[in-house]
């Protein structure tokens, strides 16, 4: 069983009651044995991931005092492991949902899993996430070209989930690679391939996700760099640009950390330009021909000398520096770890460090190309890498040419027998650009191809017979053990899980809306403080289910012809919701409350209620608190539903439900209208009275 500590449970739960009542084995997300992208990545998360987070210690101290640690709907209601695989588990649903979505929004949930899992709590590191979407969103319409990278380093992740899953070659390489890091954390009794995979989930996991949280550095530049090239000329020497100084606030370490490396390396370091420069040169000076020295004076002048290297700043360089200062800030200097370290030279490397400085890899004298990573130089990077390039697609175009360019909007993998083969498509409705950019590449090469060939970008870097596309990632990557093969192709675009509705605001402001919703009952003046502590007291299941909650009240105001903005606007604004609206939404909401609980693994029963309703021993309170500890053991709820009911079987589910059961499906928006104010001003407003 891939979620052992359920098993456990089920097996403790069958002894109590003398038969079986859960919990049961989560299926796998939809067909888990195929080999394509989605198929590989969550196979990956719920079949080699087994025991993650799990503490021995504390499940030591459960068999000894009889009293579980995990938290469920409160705390100390489950074993504590079973927490960990209720963790793993949202997981891999958040990543499901994000493939079958794609928009920021299911992204949102899987760096607030990724961070929850292995950063502590969300609270702390969320601006370092949600600026880089704010910044993309609002700021980079004003640049030439620029697209998302939030929902791309998602994608990212996930890609590297299945290669690791599906490519024996690199899951031997970064075993070997990390042989003793893995056997120094390997528990007694955990199998090695799960070690290993865990492992490869965090460190992974941290580079993949956090590579391009650099970008708001990278913009300020790129605005100014757009604002003086409106005559389109090249950037260069009479360019007029920004550069950084005094940078010790994102690279200078702490006095903890300082130790903590001396303890590691045998070294003092002060900066983390210092260390990255140590650790890039270990690993790839030799085979490239640089030195730690040389190294440190090009990192060094990143920030503060853009036109050493063409005019352009390197985020990579704010990335690797954003992403120390938070560990260090999270797990504390102290506890930092040499596999952090490659995860952030992985991030320093991946953009134009390697490509430029050290490989040269488009260099026009052949001579001077050092050749591309290999695996075995250095498992991260060259995973970052491969992954990186490949993400071109369903990404939103901001820039101004960005948004007019011709660009994959979905990709089929296939990763049968370790290679990579990807169908990029586009969309059909671009089907005249297309025909005429091969009727324009079909006349230049009957006329001797004579100058350069047509472009039509990206489209063209994969049709025409150069492969421009895959043989650029080649030049970057050793791809001898993972062959790529890359097709195009167009269909029809199909937006419709792209969920847009004309509510907006600040998307910082999700998280305040499930802070809020979840604190209703604390009223108005509480504050916000108090209110994300009880918050962040949730297990991450309610914490999810809550951000979903508030994540789907675009969905239902646009249902009742309302919507929600921070900015002032001259519409009616909207007090309270009554009833007549509550007729439309709560089926909504028990909709999803239904559908996420199926997915989550539970059950319909009411055993957790049955099996303490004639304990004469106990209160009603003792009653009452009993029974919430076995439902969560059990993972069985009387209200939820069994299969994959339809929306019709949903509502008239709804229908027969009690009134007070009702109204927890819309009641505490009620509440939530009362507390938004106290988060930068959103205000929810009608558009239309409807018909």
């Amino acid at each position: 069983m891939a979620y052992t500590a359920w098993a456990k449970m089920r097996q403790v739960n069958r002894q109590r009651f003398g038969r079986d009542v859960g919990p049961f084995e989560p299926a796998l997300y939809e067909n888990g044995s195929g080999m394509d992208l989605k198929s590989a990545a969550l196979r990956f998360i719920h079949e080699r991931c087994e025991q993650l987070k799990f503490d021995p210690e504390i499940t030591k101290k459960e068999d000894e005092s009889g009293e579980y640690q995990g938290t469920g709907l409160r705390k100390n209601q489950i074993p504590y492991d079973m927490q960990m695989d209720n963790n793993r588990l949202c997981l891999e649903r958040a990543l499901g949902r994000f493939f079958d979505s794609g928009v920021a929004e299911d992204a949102y949930d899987v760096y607030y899993c990724f961070l929850e899992i292995f950063l502590g709590h969300y609270g702390k590191s969320k601006k370092m996430v949600e600026l880089l979407s704010e910044f993309e969103s609002n700021g980079s319409s004003l640049l030439m070209k620029h697209r998302d990278h939030y929902s791309h380093s998602v994608y990212v992740f996930m890609l590297g989930l299945a290669i690791y899953e599906t490519n024996m070659t690199f899951r031997e390489t970064f075993d070997a690679f990390y042989a003793d890091v893995r056997n120094g954390m390997r528990e007694e009794g955990q199998d090695e391939g799960a070690s290993a995979a865990n492992l490869f989930l965090e460190y992974w996991g941290l580079t993949a996700l956090f590579h391009d949280i650099g970008y708001p550095f990278e913009l300020p530049f790129e605005q100014v760099m757009s604002y003086f090239e409106v005559n389109r000329q090249k950037r260069g020497e009479g360019s007029i640009y920004v550069a950084y100084r005094d940078l010790g606030a994102l690279v200078d370490i702490g006095q903890e950390a300082k130790k903590q490396f001396l303890r590691l390396y045998g070294k003092e370091f002060d900066t983390v330009t210092e260390i990255l420069a140590f650790d890039i040169a270990a690993k790839l000076g030799d085979r490239y021909g640089f030195t730690e020295e040389k190294m440190l004076d090009i990192l060094e002048r990143k920030p503060t000398d853009p036109e050493d290297f063409g005019y352009f700043m390197d985020h990579a360089f704010f990335s690797a520096g954003r992403l120390f200062r938070e560990l260090e800030s999270s797990l504390g200097g102290d506890r930092i770890q040499k596999m952090h370290i490659d995860v952030l030279s992985a991030i320093m490397l991946h953009n134009s460090l390697f490509k430029f400085s050290i490989a040269f890899y488009k260099d026009k004298d052949k001579n001077k190309r050092k050749g591309p990573i290999r695996m075995q130089d250095h498992p991260l990077a060259f995973l970052l890498m491969i992954c990186d390039e490949l993400q071109c697609w369903d990404r939103t175009a901001y820039g101004r040419n960005s948004r007019t360019e011709l660009h994959p909007m979905a990709v089929d993998f296939d990763f049968t027998d370790g290679e990579i083969r990807a169908c990029y498509y586009y969309d059909d409705m671009e089907i005249d650009k297309i025909n005429a950019f091969k009727e324009e590449y079909a006349a230049w090469e009957d006329g001797g191809e004579i100058g350069d060939a047509p472009r039509l970008k990206a489209y063209s870097d994969m049709a025409e017979k150069e492969q421009r596309f895959a043989a650029d990632i080649k030049l970057i990557v050793d791809t001898t053990d993972i062959p790529l093969h890359v097709t195009p192709s167009v269909r029809k675009n199909d937006r419709k899980n792209k969920h847009i509705f004309l509510s907006s605001s600040n998307f910082l402001h999700l998280y305040d809306f499930a802070v809020a919703l979840h604190g209703r009952r604390k009223g108005e003046g509480t504050p916000v403080e108090q209110l994300e502590k009880i918050f962040e007291d949730l297990a991450l299941e309610y914490q999810l289910s809550t951000l979903n909650r508030a994540k789907n009240f675009s969905r239902y105001l646009d249902a009742i012809n309302c919507f929600y903005t921070d900015k002032p606007v001259d519409y009616e604004m909207v007090t309270e919701f009554t009833p007549e609206h509550a007729a439309i939404f709560a089926p909504m909401e028990h909709e999803r409350w239904v559908r996420e609980h199926i997915d989550m693994g539970w059950v319909v029963g009411n055993d957790y209620e049955t099996a303490v309703e004639n304990r004469k021993d106990l209160t009603v309170a003792e009653k009452k608190e009993l029974s919430g500890k076995l439902r969560e053991q059990m993972r069985r709820h009387k209200l939820t539903m069994n299969g994959n009911p339809t929306t019709e079987e949903i509502k008239k589910h709804y229908d027969e439900l009690p009134p007070e059961e009702q109204d927890k499906d819309w009641r505490p928006f009620n509440s939530l209208l009362k507390i938004l104010k106290k988060f930068d001003g959103v205000r929810i407003y009608i558009y239309s009275l409807g018909g």
